[in-house]
């Protein structure tokens, strides 16, 4: 009997560190996102004032995509928690159960790590190709964090405290391949309205080299999906079999 209060009290506490977890990072995202819209542009004199107020202005980079997802997402997330279940799948799971779950896997997971990881890499060896020094005079650095470091944190930490269900068959990959399609398909419209590359490093390569960089990040970011579904199978094996079981029973 004690056991089983103590087992109940530490699943309270879990569940509402969880739930705590979805509402500060919906808020930190969706902040982050308004910030940077109403205060974060440069001087008229700025080299970046004309990208950043011209055709496309801030939907241009990956980044603000990336970002508005994880808000999106975690918004869904607080949703679910209040009306939906973060229970092991029920013999019909609400569709914004199944929504939750599939932009977790398509699109939540494998832009923030590939928004991070390649935002970090590039800053590493050339900080003027992603993001110029001078850009420091009107972009904050927590800003910078909350777009490029903080996505890693919160999904990483999503991933560990939240059981889900991976798409069936290959639609969750489909629809990644979808969105990077059409993203390279974005800024090549933005190149052909403004004559000029959305990020630095493309200016500086040949068209060969060009070629071969967007095929190489698009790769890499696809690659995010497998790493998820993979991952998650191992962190919540034990579910996803008690799951699987469950649904043979119910056939």
């Amino acid at each position: 009997m004690v056991t089983g209060s103590a087992d109940m009290w530490n699943r309270g506490i879990f569940l509402a560190l969880k739930y705590a977890l979805h509402l500060i990072a919906a808020v930190h995202f969706w902040y982050g996102i308004f910030f940077d819209f109403l205060y974060v542009y440069p001087p008229k004199d700025h080299p970046a004032y004309k990208p950043l107020t011209s055709f496309g202005g801030k939907f241009r980079y990956l980044t603000i995509l990336g970002a508005i997802v994880q808000a999106s997402y975690f918004t869904l997330c607080v949703l679910n928690d209040v009306i939906g279940t973060n229970e092991n799948y029920p013999k019909r799971p609400s569709k914004l159960r199944k929504l939750k779950d599939y932009i977790f896997a398509t699109f939540a997971f494998p832009l923030a790590m590939n928004v991070a990881i390649s935002f970090w890499s590039i800053y590493a060896i050339d900080r003027e190709l992603i993001l110029p020094k001078s850009f420091e005079s009107f972009f904050p650095n927590w800003l910078n964090h909350v777009m490029h470091t903080n996505i890693v944190f919160f999904i990483l930490l999503e991933l560990l405290v939240s059981f889900r269900q991976y798409p069936a068959g290959k639609s969750g990959f489909i629809g990644l391949l979808v969105f990077n399609i059409f993203y390279v398909i974005w800024i090549h419209i933005i190149k052909f309205k403004t004559d000029r590359w959305v990020y630095p490093v493309l200016e500086v390569l040949n068209l060969p080299q060009r070629i071969g960089f967007i095929l190489f990040i698009g790769i890499f970011g696809i690659s995010f999906y497998f790493v998820g579904e993979y991952v998650n199978k191992r962190v919540w094996a034990n579910e996803l079999k008690s799951n699987k079981s469950s649904i043979h029973k119910h056939k």
